[in-house]
């Protein structure tokens, strides 16, 4: 077999965890598989590169992100050049690579950049010399600049699932520190339960809406290429009951389960946009204006005035946007004149997911009853059809998860 193994920062937090992570690899090794390793920085790491930055630079322009990129892309260099001397030193044929050295190719979106195309030839060509590759996770290369591009935050996630479609491999083994993906966050309450298969699209949405149990755009990239992915614990031994493994539309999992998790995200502002003059074209604006600064918007409402002349437009996205959010929404004041812009991130966004809601009725009317029931007043809504969404006020995130995990009972239900 051909896998991939990715390791998160905590499983590689210092030198007896980078120990660890070698046996893991070892135990791959020793059952005659050929083996990829994707590693990110040590825990705590770029966040301190990341603080260097910011203690020089407070403005983050496109200029100074492509020098940030060669800053915070060094974490990953690290770790991959320890694991592979660990593994050297019990033994294997090692050898680490950075992402521009085999190369993984990316577009030009500094600190965001996404993956275009990955020579996985060269890497089979050099799996043929040595026992074991370990890669550095989280980066790639810009060609036309020829210099380092990150993927963003979690980004050795995308890395290791595009590294493994780029080579056909058999399994693409992401190790974190926790065992699986589980119903809900465990350490908002001790009822969660671990879900042993979960479909690409509940992933997808559990990801998106707050899960961080992996990156969205790693979740994207294993639906699109059909990429066997599992999330297995860095510090357990793994068996064949371990984790949680994603696969396609799963029918037996729809007849099982209705709602397959709930997730709770506290990193969400709420923009909105008052008394603007409505015309044709208005939210193109907005949202053109937004794109070109490559911000990821959620939920969106709007609200027009009882005389129809104004229009308030509010949407969600991530704490981390908000920089370029200001510069987007100021590059356009003239076009939409905007009245007063409010930022809100005092709201928490609950997600409750199921591929089964398709086929069931009855869980709007279930969740809104259960908030309602402890006094918890909705702020937005949204749906899919696998997943409906409100805001709320953050002071009621955590209890929201809890009345709602007992509402849909899924302590007690058979997890797939």
């Amino acid at each position: 077999m051909l896998i991939v193994q990715k390791f998160g920062g905590t499983s590689v937090g210092d030198i007896a965890r980078i120990k660890n992570v070698a046996l893991k690899v070892k135990a791959e090794l020793d059952k005659k598989n050929k083996v990829i390793v994707v590693v990110s920085a040590m825990s705590g790491v770029t966040n301190q590169l990341v603080d260097y930055c910011n203690q020089v630079s407070q403005l983050m322009t496109n200029e100074n992100l492509a020098e940030y990129d060669s800053i915070v892309a060094t974490g990953e260099q690290v770790t991959s050049g320890l694991l592979a001397l660990e593994l050297q030193s019990i033994g294997y044929k090692a050898r680490s690579f950075a992402g521009w050295q085999i190369p993984i190719k990316t577009d030009n979106t500094p600190s965001k950049a996404k993956i275009e195309d990955i020579d996985g030839e060269f890497l089979l060509k050099i799996l043929e010399e040595f026992d074991v590759i370990v890669v550095a996770g989280f980066q790639g290369i810009e060609p036309e600049s020829n210099r380092i591009a990150t993927l963003g935050r979690g980004g050795s996630d995308t890395s290791a699932v595009a590294i493994a479609a780029s080579v056909k491999a058999d399994l693409c083994d992401i190790y974190t520190d926790v065992n699986g993906v589980y119903t809900t966050d465990p350490r908002i309450t001790d009822k969660a339960r671990r879900l042993r298969k979960v479909t690409y699209e509940e992933m997808l949405e559990m990801a998106y809406s707050g899960s961080k149990v992996l990156q969205t755009r790693s979740v994207s990239t294993a639906m699109a290429n059909n990429v066997r992915v599992r999330v297995l614990s860095s510090f357990e031994e793994v068996t064949p009951d371990s984790g949680t493994i994603l696969v396609n539309n799963n029918e037996e999992i729809m007849e099982r389960r209705v709602i397959t998790g709930i997730s709770c995200a506290k990193n969400e502002v709420h923009v909105t946009l008052e008394q603007m003059p409505d015309h044709p074209g208005l939210s193109a604006i907005i949202f053109g204006a937004l794109a070109e600064k490559e911000v990821n918007v959620d939920m969106i409402v709007q609200n027009i005035s009882s005389d129809g002349k104004f229009v308030d437009i509010t949407f969600t996205t991530g704490k981390d946007e908000i920089e370029r959010v200001k510069q987007a929404i100021e590059s356009i004041k003239s076009q939409v004149n905007y009245n007063k812009l409010k930022i809100d991130d005092n709201i928490a966004k609950i997600s409750v997911i199921g591929v089964g809601m398709i086929s069931n009725v009855g869980i709007a009317h279930t969740m809104f009853k259960t908030l309602a029931s402890k006094g918890i007043n909705l702020l937005l809504i949204s749906t899919s059809e696998i997943k409906i969404s409100v805001l709320i006020p953050k002071e009621y995130g955590e209890l929201a998860v809890r009345i709602l995990h007992d509402a849909f009972e899924l302590e007690k239900r058979r997890v797939a």
